[in-house]
């Protein structure tokens, strides 16, 4: 990357040095630093377009600001509509390298350090997707909510602050977040040093999903398989059970079902999201803690809304994720898995797409894989500095990124016994944990320093509670 080469370099302030009989010498240092940890800020509120508010830091060693962009609804006409688009800024040192994390969903309101952020001992910055609220125009024009003007949002991002964070640049993301690292990848690549992608579907044939049909066949031992299907199909056979305590939950909590349109679409939607979310989130482990198929519909059900989280197929749990609903049933595509297993008992199958998911005052057309198609080239024939990294037990792997002849410095692992994680690296196999560290330490000019921070203190990714399934 080209870098726009600046003066003094701005230091943190150590905790603790007030009030401890500093030499001359040491309080002018300490005079010096404060006033360059001090002007991060001011440099940032001199951004165009750029307002910036400090709050307070819950990992030593880091300033926490919470940053809004304003950004144009189309950036083929960026004198016209615009929006503001919320970042959030870990600030370490001007001359570290800097992480860029995507969500690709809203942005996590706390700090935590990605698994690379860790490996570079760097600064980070996540950036909320557009449309997500609050980064959504108003009124909301849903066709510039695409993967090209999601990507020129993150590119003038970074040209706006590698002006200030002069060190490489790194970008991140898992799920629907590593998609979108790989896309502002393939529009962008000259913008940053390396990416590392976890858990991203690569869906470039959505009319083709035998891949999670194969998926679901064989994932797990036997024994944990054939337990996960028969309770998905207990909850079917339960039905009327099952929706009493659903309506009971909805009345208390005030839920209602406006998008999906009836309880019933709602509780058979999440029984078809209850095997792909139990693989999603949890591991081979966790078969132990499932109720037997003759347990009471008390069990039953409370198993239900422990994996699939019943809440979520409510207007009030769907509503945030509209936006990306509308992205997958217009660009990105899909999974439908064949539901074998389930069909004697489904009413709503025909249900489980997109559009269900998305209001119907909302316009959709789905492109037919033109997107994904060309991403899925680039990725082959062009991929550099980039590395994938996916969990064996994942079911969005069963549609992975892959590279070609034209693909270089780049690689892709698989996490053994893994789901769908963000800190995939640390749980590869030795000798490939070793290699893929070293990668991304290279990539971002560090590989001869030692690593001092860690990951943490959120869990793997701040919003994977909250991920929808299809």
């Amino acid at each position: 990357m080209r870098r726009v080469s600046q003066g003094a370099v701005a230091l943190l302030l150590a905790a603790g040095l007030a009030g401890t009989g500093l030499t001359s010498a040491q309080a002018a240092t300490t005079t010096q630093a404060t006033a360059q940890a001090g002007d991060i800020a001011a440099r940032l509120d001199a951004v165009p377009g750029m307002e910036v508010t400090e709050k307070p830091s819950t990992i030593p060693g880091q300033r926490w600001f919470w940053l809004t962009y304003r950004q144009p609804v189309d950036h083929r006409k960026p004198s016209g509509r615009w929006f503001e688009q919320r970042i959030m800024l870990q600030h370490v040192s001007t001359d570290r390298p800097t992480v860029f994390y995507t969500s690709g969903y809203h942005t996590p309101e706390t700090m935590f350090t990605a698994e690379p952020t860790a490996l570079v001992n760097g600064n980070q910055v996540s950036m909320e997707y557009r449309y997500f609220s609050p980064s959504r125009p108003e009124p909301a024009d849903w066709r510039k909510d695409t993967i090209w003007q999601a990507a020129t949002d993150q590119h003038r991002i970074i040209e706006a602050l590698d002006r200030i964070y002069t060190g490489q640049w790194i970008t991140t993301g898992a799920s629907k977040g590593g998609m979108t690292a790989v896309y502002h990848k393939r529009f962008y690549p000259d913008d940053v040093d390396g990416s590392v992608v976890y858990v991203a579907p690569n869906d470039v044939r959505n009319q083709d999903d035998r891949a999670y049909d194969a998926f679901f066949e064989t994932v797990g031992s036997p024994e944990c398989n054939a337990h996960v299907k028969a309770l998905a199909r207990e909850f079917l056979k339960r039905r009327p059970a099952m929706l009493e305590r659903f309506a009971a939950a909805a009345k208390e909590n005030g839920w209602t079902f406006e998008i999906l349109r009836t309880p019933d679409r709602a509780f058979e939607n999440s029984v078809m999201d209850f095997e792909w979310a139990f693989w999603q989130y949890s591991f081979e482990s966790d078969c132990a803690d499932l109720p037997a198929a003759t347990a009471s519909d008390d069990e039953i059900y409370a198993a239900l809304d422990a994996v699939s989280g019943l809440s979520f197929y409510t207007d009030q749990g769907l509503e945030p994720y509209v936006p990306y609903y509308y992205q997958a049933g217009t660009q990105l595509g899909w999974p439908k898995p064949e539901f074998r297993n389930l069909r004697p008992l489904l009413r709503h199958e025909s249900s489980y797409r997109p559009r269900t998911y998305v209001p119907r005052d909302i316009p959709m057309r789905f492109d037919h894989g033109r997107a994904m198609r060309d991403i899925d080239r680039w990725v082959r024939g062009n991929a550099e500095h980039m590395l994938f990294v996916y969990g064996e037990n994942d079911p969005w792997g069963a549609e992975p990124f892959r590279l070609g002849k034209g693909a270089r410095d780049s690689d892709v692992y698989v996490a053994p016994g893994q789901n769908h994680s963000a800190r995939l690296i640390a749980r590869l196999p030795a000798e490939q944990r070793a290699d893929a560290e070293s990668d991304v330490r290279r990539w971002a000019g560090v590989q001869d320093e030692p690593r001092t921070l860690r990951t943490g203190p959120a869990a793997d990714d701040p919003l994977q509670t909250q991920r929808p399934r299809l």
